[in-house]
Formats: C-alpha cells, sequence, structure tokens
C-alpha cells in the first residue's frame, strides 16, 4: 500500500473516532463530574502515550530534550490537554453535546484572527470574509436560529465552548515545528497535563474513584479522542503527499458527530446547528481553498 492510501486509511479511522466524542462525553458526564473525566482520561492517555512511544522506540528522543524544549513542553501540557479539556468538558456538561461539538470546530477561523497581533500576519478580505461567515454560523448555533438570545441554553456553557476554541488556536500557534518527534513531544504535553490535572483536582474537587459503568466510557476518551487518535493523525500526516490532501477531510467528522449523537444520546438536532455548521466548516474550506491557489 503506497503512503498517500495509508494515510487517507489512517484519516478514516481518525474521523471516525473523533465523530464518537462527542457521544462519548455526554455518556461519561452522566456518571462523573468535568474534574474526574479530566483526571481518568488524561491519566489512561498518558499511559498509552507512554507504551506507543516505547513500542516505536522512542524513548531515546526524551534524553534529547533540552530546557527550554521541557519548558515549552510543560506550557503546552498546561494548554493541552489540561486547560482545553477541562474547558471543554464542563462545556459539555452545561450544552447539549451538538452545541459544544459545534462551536468547538471553529477554532481554525481563530487562529487566523490570532495570527494578525502574534505572527504580524495581515487578513486578507477573504479571511476576514470567513472569520464573519463563521462568526455568524455559530451565533445560529449558540441560538438555535433565533439570533436574539441564547433561550434556555446556558449562556456560561456557550462562554466555556467560545473559550476552548481560543485555548486550541493557542496551543497550535504555539505548538512550532522543531523537529522533535512528534509523539515523545505529545507524551511529554501530555506528563505535565497530568501533573497540573492531579494538582488541580486535589485543590478543588478531589479524585474520586468513578463508578464502574464510567470506565468504559473513560477508557474510549482516553484511547479514541486522545492517545491512539492523536498518534494516528499524526502518523498521516507524515505519510500524506501533502497536508491539505487529508486536512480537509477532517471536517467530515461534525457532521457524523451529530448523527452519532442524535443515535446514541438521543439529541434532537436542531436544523439551526445543520445551517450553523455547515457555515463554519464552509469558510474553514473557502478559507483554506483561497490560500492553497495563492500560494
Amino acid at each position: 500500500m503506497r503512503n498517500q492510501s495509508k494515510a487517507y486509511l489512517l484519516t478514516t479511522l481518525v474521523i471516525t473516532f473523533w465523530a464518537t466524542a462527542a457521544s462519548a462525553f455526554k455518556v461519561a458526564l452522566k456518571y462523573v463530574v468535568p474534574s474526574t473525566l479530566l483526571f481518568y482520561s488524561i491519566f489512561f492517555s498518558t499511559v498509552v502515550l507512554g507504551l506507543i512511544l516505547l513500542a516505536r522506540g522512542g524513548l531515546k528522543e526524551l534524553t534529547g530534550f533540552r530546557k527550554n524544549t521541557i519548558a515549552r513542553a510543560a506550557i503546552l501540557g498546561f494548554l493541552n490537554p489540561f486547560l482545553y479539556y477541562a474547558v471543554l468538558f464542563k462545556a459539555y456538561a452545561l450544552l447539549p453535546g451538538q452545541i459544544a461539538m459545534s462551536l468547538n470546530y471553529g477554532w481554525p477561523l481563530i487562529l487566523t484572527l490570532f495570527s494578525v497581533p502574534i505572527l504580524q500576519q495581515q487578513l486578507s478580505r477573504s479571511q476576514l470574509l470567513a472569520v464573519l461567515v463563521s462568526f455568524l454560523g455559530a451565533v445560529i448555533i449558540a441560538t438555535r436560529g433565533e439570533l436574539t438570545g441564547f433561550g434556555d441554553v446556558s449562556s456560561s456553557g456557550i462562554l466555556l465552548a467560545g473559550g476552548s476554541t481560543l485555548i486550541w488556536a493557542c496551543y497550535w500557534l504555539f505548538n512550532a515545528k522543531d523537529g522533535l518527534d512528534p509523539v515523545a513531544k505529545l507524551f511529554t504535553g501530555f506528563c505535565f497535563g497530568l501533573i497540573f490535572t492531579t494538582i488541580f483536582g486535589l485543590l478543588f474537587h478531589g479524585i474520586h474513584l468513578p463508578p464502574p459503568a464510567a470506565w468504559l466510557p473513560l477508557v474510549y476518551i482516553s484511547l479514541f479522542e486522545m492517545s491512539i487518535t492523536f498518534t494516528l493523525w499524526l502518523t498521516a500526516l507524515q505519510l500524506s503527499s501533502s497536508a491539505a490532501r487529508i486536512g480537509n477531510l477532517i471536517y467530515i467528522t461534525p457532521f457524523f458527530s451529530l448523527l452519532i449523537l442524535h443515535l446514541v444520546i438521543g439529541e434532537k438536532i436542531y436544523p439551526a446547528t445543520f445551517v450553523g455548521l455547515l457555515l463554519i466548516v464552509g469558510s474553514i474550506l473557502f478559507q483554506s481553498i483561497k490560500k492553497r491557489n495563492t500560494a
């Protein structure tokens, strides 16, 4: 099998796993509070990433980390997995899965906005249009198409879901290409994330043993939202002749996620969610294609 074919196969698996994540979050949050979900999902993910690194013979990569690399890993680990998932899980606890998931997919446009003050890049008219269309899509989703208010939707949940996109964009903005093994860097980030999560849990909520019914969704999230799926995605990017060839396929994921939320959780999918998601994903793809054509 050629590398590009392998990349497509791995991307298909990634889409499948990430499409189930929103439903897995909602199932897990029936049994545990967000802080418990945060601790155990990061704990198991860190263990699995360590085993993956060991199996790949990548532990030697860790010995080459310099002090500044470790410091950056600590910052990245604070952003993701600790802060990102702490905010995201709380948003899922407060919102219908379809709203939390859909709003979370607007992070590429936030990344575009952040690149202006941080990277000193200029915003083109097409990029500005994409951001405005995406923002309109987010408003339609958050208000269920009413546009005048959130109704019975948690405003705190909306702010948290929006905040998760800001954190995720910051993570990718500071996650510079430095020649380090991506799985080794991911593992060290999760190690620091686990430290922050443990301190957070001990200080504010305590660390409690989940009930038996929670273990399956907790382990599932650890494996197929985080550790294994992150590794599959990084591998697919390495195998693909162009990141854009598989990157745009990821935006099929939220539409599959809506279907799974309906079938597994029983959520009624609002037409406004679908319309808003189309606007968000469409604006991202438009910006991606426009950038490729002008490159």
